[in-house]
């Protein structure tokens, strides 16, 4: 049997450790509802112990790396979304996206014993103030509006 190639996200000739602001969709595995407490009120989230795992690995990125900040971020029951700020000096480059992606979620896998992220992640790469007023926007009126957001599947959120 032949599998469906995966498609490539990234733009191909872009540079992903040059200076900017980039907005990062991280899904959970199969998109479980995992990172919120199930029993918490949508307009409340409380973590759960895995949410509460990702919270500290992502206020902790900035102290990994010393040319990235996260700007803004905000974890949902079954992703996160966050805005990666790189900024190298002439001594010093930022490391890729990718990276830093790739280590924070092999951190929490190793923290809770087994894989919970999808293999890949969502990224947007900020072009203007206008754009980044609205991500902001997006982020911090993410879990008020949660059962309109994309990535909310009703059957999974039932069960919980």
């Amino acid at each position: 049997m032949e599998y469906p190639k995966r498609k490539r996200v990234r733009l191909k000739e872009f540079d992903y450790s040059q200076d900017g602001a980039y907005f990062i969709t991280i899904c959970t595995r199969f998109r479980q509802p995992i990172l919120w407490d199930a029993r918490a009120a949508c307009s409340r989230p409380r973590f759960s112990q895995i949410g509460i795992i990702s919270n500290n690995e992502i206020n902790r990125i900035s102290d990994i790396y010393e040319n990235v900040t996260i700007d803004n971020h905000v974890i949902m029951p079954n992703h996160i979304h966050m805005i990666i700020v790189l900024q190298g000096d002439r001594h010093t480059k930022a490391p890729a996206i990718s990276r830093i992606i790739q280590q924070f979620k092999g951190k929490i896998t190793k923290q809770t014993g087994h894989p919970i992220w999808q293999k890949s992640f969502y990224e947007h790469i900020i072009r203007n103030e206008e754009d980044y007023l609205e991500i902001c926007n997006y982020i911090d009126n993410n879990p008020i509006k949660w059962e309109l957001d994309c990535y909310y599947d009703i059957d999974d959120n039932k069960k919980a």
